[in-house]
């Protein structure tokens, strides 16, 4: 049953691919809705005076390009870490003098991971569904996003000089990113005290937006040096707006886990698990991180009757440039409301080791014809420490099966967020 098992998660595995986008969805993110006119290129200008039409070019390429890469990266780095059912689940057992011996009583908790394993020869399987609308980047909504791409500075040196060296392309973005992840999982206690596992998901990322840009020049009067075009009667163009729209969908980062029970009495569990997500995801579809990450945790759980806390304090290794790893610390506990139902709770945390590496670029500063400055953006400046608030319950079916439901809400404004992460699925412990 378990080769069957795991071999199916592997050949489905094998034969998805990622659909629906002809360019990569990373691509038409930071391209699509920055590329105006017909110059083929962000930031070209078909409308500027002989020489002036690359001038933004390196804003986008540069300094404010890496705000682009914070949004795109935000995106990834949200479908990496699509939080992942718990390691076992359902009632739990371990052998006492060849009697075994539950060690459970509730159905356990849905994120959050508790100190009993499986026991010996026992599994656990399941599927779940997740889905997220996003709506906030570092509490900035995504219907108002705005970015400020400056002109390069040429000589003579000095930012301003010549005057229209102030001139600013703002472009004003509303998105909608939309992730749908179906996990498919499954443990096995290969001895008492030790389960291994693997779950694998699916991802479907869509988004689609729309950008505004406008261009303010500095100087007054006289024709403007940059414009996206003419218009019909020769006058510049000043406004140009630009729309992306796409969808992929195929395998995302698979991760395996191994969890070791130290201690484990009536009322007390002592265990530490470690899981892995490997990078199989697409990362330019934005289907996956494109790098490792691995995570080590302590897990502490108690039992008092139907009511069961635990604790999991651990630390996350990132092998991508473009995130941080950092302490892991959740809290919670699980609920017997019945012989059938369970009620979990917990709160979820992770704080970031170091400065955020999704750095906004700086304040422009101008000194000529007057010192004044310009942000590239209205993203600002953090780390991404994340906490979350998770609130779910597990129904048990006479035959066995649990059915679960669970709602997870961002209480920080960091990364990419969306108001509620919605889960449902079934899990089978046998």
């Amino acid at each position: 049953m378990l080769r069957r098992g795991f071999g199916a998660l592997a050949l489905l595995a094998c034969c998805t691919l990622p659909l629906g986008a002809q360019s990569g969805l990373r691509t038409r993110l930071t391209t699509e809705l920055f590329t105006f006119g017909t110059c083929g290129q962000p930031l070209c200008l078909d409308g500027a005076l002989i020489g002036h039409g690359n001038h933004f070019i390196p804003a986008q390429l540069a300094g404010t390009g890496s705000v682009l890469a914070v949004l795109s990266n935000a995106i990834g780095t949200s479908v990496a870490n699509t939080p992942v059912s718990a390691a076992s689940s359902g009632t739990t057992f371990q052998f006492e003098g060849g009697v075994p011996v539950k060690t459970s009583s509730s159905a356990g908790p849905i994120f959050g991971e508790r100190a009993q394993t499986l026991g010996r020869g026992r599994f656990f399987m399941g599927v779940n569904v997740t889905g997220m609308h996003f709506e906030r980047l570092r509490g900035v909504r995504l219907d108002n996003l705005s970015f400020n791409f400056t002109h390069e500075d040429i000589a003579p040196a000095g930012r301003g000089d010549p005057d229209f060296e102030n001139d600013i392309i703002q472009v004003r973005v509303a998105m909608a990113v939309d992730l749908l992840v179906t996990s498919v999982f499954a443990s096995w206690g290969i001895v008492d005290g030790v389960d291994i596992g693997v779950s694998v998901p699916f991802v479907r990322t869509s988004l689609s937006g729309q950008s505004v840009a406008q261009i303010l020049p500095f100087g007054s009067g006289g024709t403007p040096l940059h414009a996206f075009g003419t218009d019909i009667n020769g006058d510049p163009i000043l406004t140009a707006v630009a729309t992306t729209d796409g969808a992929a969908t195929g395998l995302g980062d698979v991760a395996a886990r191994v969890k070791i029970n130290v201690v484990q009495t009536r009322k007390v569990g002592v265990a530490i698990l470690g899981d892995a997500r490997f990078p199989t995801g697409d990362e330019e579809n934005l289907l996956g991180a494109g790098k490792f990450s691995g995570r080590g945790m302590g897990v502490v759980s108690m039992r008092f009757g139907p009511f069961s806390p635990h604790a999991n304090i651990g630390y996350t290794v990132r092998d991508a440039q473009s995130e941080n790893n950092g302490f892991v610390a959740n809290f919670g506990f699980d609920q017997l409301l019945g012989s059938w139902a369970t009620m979990a709770f917990d709160l979820l945390s992770e704080w970031q080791v170091g400065d955020s590496k999704l750095q906004i670029p700086g304040t422009v500063i101008y000194t000529e014809p007057y010192p004044h400055t310009v942000q590239p953006t209205n993203i600002p400046g953090q780390k991404d420490n994340f906490m979350s608030a998770s609130i779910g319950f597990k129904f048990v079916t006479a035959r066995g099966m649990t059915f679960v439901a669970n709602g997870l809400i961002p209480l920080r404004d960091s990364g990419l967020q969306p108001s509620v992460i919605w889960t449902g699925g079934l899990e089978y412990n046998f």
